[in-house]
């Protein structure tokens, strides 16, 4: 090994070199060695444009394309000892290569920097961090269907305010998670469409005079099409921040789910009983059943849009094109990838194994006056009366209801007559729970067959 005056990459510009703090600073390899497999990918593409092209000696390629598999497989399996002399996991890689096929390794950067060499890198890894969050999403998804299709018609409280606000059937809520999860697939999807262009080609910010094919290598790393713009190529971290922002909104949502299992799984709701595998107990208190998963989902949040504000601000200040700032752009996504994966998994398992606690949702889904809204249409519909007047007479029921301590269907007949003598026996046909989902009957509405109708729907799309 030479001394890390030589191996430094500013070459003869500097007489001596870095001193330890400053080599600290300055290493990435601690964390972009994640990097590596697609580093090598990156390479073994130019080096086969630099053949194609005539830039570089066709026997000279294959022997770095041919090395450069070598460097991926020792490092696949824990083989190769990263320096931090050597900064980062391209020149780490590419001493290396050199140890392996000789001085033919230093032509491999002919044509290129390392500031496009990253770029391209990085946007590799996180088109496939688009990806995995792809296959995350579609099998929570297939697991909430199944929790739908189990229970279209169980019922039970839908809420406002976390107050008790009208009947809902437990499918119903399952596939409101379904569309949640959706859209952050769309967004996903999308960022991935968006990001699928290739830097590789732009150098250091202004191209290069050498006669490099970039279609070549864009389409040879899966690529739509290159980067139209040197400057744009180098600098831009879209990608990673609408990666971050999809997974933020995501895991937002998955916050919101994991804040329903808590209160759901409690003593005092006892909606689900989530399985031992996603609970845990405690070291004092031999009855409890602790919501961890869920917990841990809820916080994790903050996390990935802690790592989301970190980038913008990163961002908010460079002038083009790159700035070592940017090097500051790889831990925070990859742990807030890290995260975005491991709390899919969990929520898809705690999905696939809750158990409803069905007589515990229909009779939460029967107190607090829930059908206090099918009395006021009932009403409007048979009565004929305004909907403000319908809503101060049922108002005035659900007094008179309280003040007896009971619920609306509990009401006599008389008892309603002393607020409005109008109504009638058939008012009762409205009160049940199981007849208020029943009426919902409006697209997206909670009816047991609008619910049956999405999942069928989402079960073909989701295949």
């Amino acid at each position: 090994m030479t001394d890390k005056t030589q191996n430094a990459m500013w070459g003869g510009r500097f007489a001596a070199g870095p001193d330890a703090i400053m080599e600290a600073i300055n290493a990435s390899i601690g964390f972009d060695k994640r990097l590596a497999s697609q580093d090598i990918e990156g390479s073994r593409a130019h080096a086969a444009m630099l053949a194609a092209t005539g830039i570089v000696d066709p026997s000279e390629a294959e022997a770095m394309r041919e090395g450069l598999l070598t460097v991926l497989s020792e490092i696949e399996a824990g083989k190769l000892v990263f320096s931090t002399a050597l900064e980062d996991i391209h020149m780490n890689v590419e001493s290396r290569l050199t140890e392996i096929v000789g001085p033919a390794a230093g032509r491999l950067h002919t044509a290129r920097s390392r500031n496009d060499q990253v770029a391209t890198d990085f946007r590799l890894w996180v088109r496939d961090q688009c990806d995995a969050a792809e296959i995350g999403l579609l099998a929570l998804m297939r697991a909430l269907v199944a929790q739908a299709e189990a229970g279209a018609d169980w019922v039970m409280p839908g809420f406002t305010h976390l107050q008790t606000a009208q009947p809902v059937t437990w499918g119903h809520h399952m596939m409101a998670y379904v569309e949640m999860f959706a859209r952050d697939l769309s967004r996903f999807r999308d960022a991935r469409k968006r990001m699928n262009e290739c830097p590789l080609g732009a150098a250091a910010l202004a191209g290069t005079s050498f006669p490099i094919d970039r279609h070549m290598t864009a389409e040879a790393l899966r690529f739509d099409r290159p980067m139209a713009n040197s400057l744009d190529a180098v600098s831009d971290r879209d990608f990673a921040l609408e990666f971050l922002a999809a997974s933020s909104i995501c895991a937002t949502h998955l916050s919101r789910f994991a804040e329903e299992l808590v209160i759901w799984s409690s003593a005092q709701f006892r909606f689900v009983k989530l399985s031992d595998r996603f609970s845990t107990g405690s070291s004092i208190m031999p009855q409890k059943r602790n919501p961890d998963a869920a917990e841990l989902i809820r916080a994790k949040v903050a996390r990935i849009t802690g790592a989301l504000v970190a980038l913008l601000t990163v961002m908010k200040g460079l002038p083009l094109a790159y700035s070592k700032d940017m090097q500051e752009d790889k831990e925070q996504v990859f742990d807030a990838a890290d995260t975005l994966m491991l709390a899919l998994a969990a929520m898809e398992g705690m999905v696939r194994d809750m158990a409803a606690n069905t007589p515990a949702l229909e009779a939460a889904a029967s107190a607090g006056f829930s059908t206090a809204t099918d009395l006021a249409d009932w009403l409007v519909r048979e009565l004929g009366l305004p909907f403000r007047e319908a809503h101060h007479v049922t108002g005035s029921l659900v007094a008179l209801a309280e003040q007896a301590g009971i619920d609306l269907p509990e009401l006599s007949l008389e008892q309603m007559h002393t607020v409005h003598p109008g109504i009638t026996p058939a008012v009762f046909d409205v009160l049940g729970v199981h007849n208020s989902v029943a009426s919902r009957q409006s697209y997206g509405g909670t009816a047991p067959d609008q619910v049956r109708t999405q999942i069928a729907r989402w079960k073909e799309i989701l295949g």
